[in-house]
């Protein structure tokens, strides 16, 4: 039932394109009708040559020349069937692709966070490569075959029915072949998808993170997961070759028994005079070209087993459920005032393990929020609640005095400026990743930025300077360097509110001073939230929230907490404490 309701997606996906797929039912038939013709011709062609000396030159001239006609048609028909298929197999391969990643935009980061990074790209990549390697087979051999089948046997039963009933006779070994095959051939091709994505995963992992693997000498544990999944692959790729390869040598045992009964009861036919040589010779292409699609469908059938396997994968990437849209109603985040609410919000990222519970925080417009706190605390996540990447379990989160969920996403997510740890930059020139933010912006104010967050300096030095290409994740950049580029980004566009995640944690400490001048000057007049372990950074904020275990503890001051001696003291001591 999987199989059958796969099958019918796939099919379904061909309705916008049911002209190209008509025509090229078209073609097929006509490819048919012209490849059996032949035969005929061939057939009239050996009953002119009676024998030596008594050849009929003239007609045989005539049939020889409608042969070649029909020869060259055919391959004409054929081309343009081809043609079709092409355009079919690799527009719906496009719109699968298209679909799989739109859903990627759509899905919520929970669900994207649970899944294997290279799984979700061997299914978008290497599995639709599969399915539009089946598809096209079977564009081409699926649709000549079922048509040759008929039109062979139409053309054999007007010649003579009792050597045709031969032929339907032995025709259903060829149908159980197909069937046996395709059972056995399905769950392999499904695991063996399977094990190919999470191979996909594992060898992602290990060159993105190289540097890590040699670091902790990890190459011989990464060699040994390698092999077990290795090992997998090829156990159950052997099995789906094995059945698939049963197809060939078990459809030509069929082909060949068809061949030699028709070849027996027509001899007999021929010299009881029932049938002409010729006859006899047209019948036994029509036995071949009969029998022949059976061993190519069959071919087809085992490779659409592979291509429903992997269309499975990706029909659940595209079925996975889309994060709870906007409202119909929602509005726009305009202009934000900066002021921000936190009302008895609580939030787990798994039910099982409580995180954020009654969290209550009032921000006033301009002011500038420390989070401070141990690793887990839940400092980031309030990051993530206040730009909307996950929705509160309970409780509510207010901008400018309405809930975050009444506003769109796009434009709540448009009045805050993100920096943060990790950097993230695109393939292109220094330009365009500083312009990501803005991309109308002109060459002054991508510059202004870049010289507001110190940047400049190194650009100048780099090759082509601003026009340097630099590759996926920054390329050779080090992570000082791309941090701020990040950093010039925010500069550029300035939002009305910030979110600053330890924005300088890959930079030295004098350029970190010249970067904290210049956040301080960019958080003039706007909210903003500072997450930070080092507490040099943050003495100047006007209010520090201490959090420990999803709760905050403390808050104050910088000065009123020290006084205090509580939690944030010890934390401050620890990092600047003196003889």
């Amino acid at each position: 039932m999987n199989r059958k309701k796969t099958l019918s997606r796939l099919l379904l996906m061909l309705r916008p394109y049911l002209g190209v797929l008509i025509l090229s039912i078209l073609l097929a038939a006509v490819s048919v009708v012209l490849t059996l013709y032949a035969p005929v011709l061939i057939g009239d062609a050996v009953d002119l040559v009676i024998g030596p000396g008594q050849v009929s030159f003239q007609p045989l001239t005539a049939l020889l020349v409608q042969l070649a006609i029909v020869a060259g048609l055919t391959a004409l028909v054929q081309w343009l069937m081809g043609v079709c298929n092409n355009r079919l197999t690799y527009h719906i391969a496009s719109d699968l692709r298209s679909q799989a990643f739109s859903r990627l935009h759509e899905m919520p980061l929970s669900a994207i966070d649970k899944s294997s990074f290279g799984d979700t790209i061997s299914r978008i990549t290497t599995d639709v490569d599969q399915i539009s390697d089946g598809l096209l087979m079977g564009f081409n051999q699926l649709f000549t075959g079922v048509v040759t089948i008929l039109g062979t046997l139409g053309f054999m039963l007007s010649i003579h029915v009792g050597i045709s009933l031969v032929v339907v006779v032995l025709t259903p070994l060829s149908f159980f072949v197909a069937s046996f095959i395709a059972r056995h051939t399905f769950q392999y091709f499904q695991e063996q998808s399977k094990v190919r994505g999470d191979m996909t995963s594992l060898v992602e992992e290990m060159v993105g993170e190289q540097k890590i693997v040699k670091a902790f000498c990890y190459e011989t544990r990464a060699a040994e997961r390698f092999e077990v999944l290795n090992q997998q692959l090829r156990d159950c790729g052997s099995k789906a070759v094995f059945y698939s390869s049963l197809t060939n040598p078990c459809t030509r045992f069929v082909n060949g028994l068809v061949y030699a009964g028709v070849g027996i009861v027509g001899a007999f036919a021929a010299l009881s005079g029932n049938l002409s040589v010729g006859g006899l010779s047209c019948f036994l292409t029509y036995a071949n070209q009969y029998t022949k699609p059976f061993n190519e469908i069959s071919g087809v059938v085992t490779e659409l087993q592979n291509a429903l396997a992997s269309a499975d994968r990706v029909f659940a990437l595209i079925d996975q459920p889309a994060q709870t849209p906007d409202a119909p109603d929602a509005a726009i985040l305009t202009h934000p005032d900066g002021t921000v609410n936190l009302c008895h919000v609580d939030f787990s990222y798994t039910p099982e393990v409580s995180l954020i519970e009654d969290l209550n925080l009032d921000v006033a417009p301009g002011q500038r929020i420390a989070l401070v706190g141990p690793t887990g605390c839940g400092k980031t996540t309030i990051i993530n609640l206040l730009m909307r990447f996950y929705d509160v379990n309970s409780g509510s989160i207010r901008v400018s005095g309405r809930d975050i969920r009444d506003y769109t996403r796009n434009s709540l997510r448009g009045g805050w400026g993100m920096v943060l740890q990790d950097t993230w930059l695109r393939s292109g020139t220094i330009r365009d990743n500083i312009a990501y933010a803005d991309p109308d912006a002109t060459d002054e104010q991508i510059i202004a930025a870049a010289k507001a967050a110190h940047a400049h300096g190194f650009i100048t030095r780099l090759p082509q300077g601003y026009d340097t290409p630099i590759g996926e994740d920054g390329g050779s950049l080090s992570a000082g360097q791309k941090q701020l580029l990040c950093i010039a980004r925010v500069m550029l566009r300035l939002p009305p509110m910030l979110i600053l995640d330890e924005a300088t944690s890959s930079i030295d400490t004098l350029t970190e001073i010249r970067i904290q001048k210049a956040f301080d000057r960019m958080m003039e007049g706007r909210t903003s939230f500072v997450v930070a372990h080092r507490l040099s950074t943050i003495q100047n904020a006007d209010l520090i929230l201490v959090m420990k275990d999803g709760h905050i503890i403390e808050q104050g001051s910088h000065l009123q907490l020290l006084e205090k001696g509580g939690f944030y003291a010890q934390l401050y001591q620890s990092q600047f404490a003196t003889e």
